[in-house]
């Protein structure tokens, strides 16, 4: 797989591209420190994988994906970052990004990361889904608060689905999907979708 990076800060640099140079199956075709840059390398190159910073000096990672979106560029991406911020994650996640990995993470957490999303799966750091659900108390038996229907609609959150993906997995209009999500949100006392998501990915589809 063919693989670019991009973060403003050289020792990163240097050791995710040390990281991926020990990889048969991945090819470092390119490197970028700023947001242009970026776009530039991600539109022309057309990689498989991106790793990209959070916060570069210049552009916001996430805004450098947006940009390459609207050029039509169909490569997955992965936010690797030193922020455990929920607003962050929440961003990333609307925007749809495939990974989102911690700075702190191990090399081989990285490499299994690349490897899954590339894959066609997501991958979302083991500490940022334990940020996000020590923010969430105990809601007992999904079964006891949520018809069956709800509990699709939660199921289907934990798959990163839009609300359009979900009218049409579950054969409904978008408006039924969004009063389905309201009642979710409501009867787990959940902040946001972002935490349905999470708390689906954990005890119901992974379970």
């Amino acid at each position: 797989m063919n693989i670019i990076i991009v973060d403003d800060h050289p020792l990163v640099l240097h050791g995710l591209t040390a990281v991926i140079a020990g990889q048969g199956d991945m090819n470092l075709i390119g490197e970028a420190q700023a947001g242009n840059e970026a776009v530039s390398l991600i539109t022309k190159s057309n990689p498989d994988v991106v790793l990209l910073d959070l916060r570069l000096k210049d552009m916001s990672g996430l805004e450098i994906i947006r940009r390459c979106r609207e050029k039509d560029s169909a490569c997955k991406y992965i936010i690797f970052t030193a922020s455990v911020d929920r607003e962050d994650f929440r961003r990333a996640r609307e925007l749809g990004v495939d990974g989102y990995i911690l700075k702190e993470a191990f090399p081989e957490e990285v490499i299994s990361a690349i490897r899954l999303v590339y894959r066609g799966r997501k991958y979302y750091d083991p500490s940022i889904i334990d940020s996000m659900m020590s923010k969430i108390e105990n809601v007992g038996n999904l079964e006891d608060k949520l018809t069956s229907r709800e509990l699709e609609v939660l199921t289907a959150l934990g798959e990163g689905l839009n609300n359009k993906e979900i009218a049409k997995k579950l054969y409904i209009s978008e408006y039924t999907v969004k009063k389905h999500v309201s009642q979710v949100l409501a009867k787990l006392k959940f902040a946001d979708r972002t935490q349905a998501a999470l708390y689906a990915q954990e005890r119901i589809i992974t379970a």
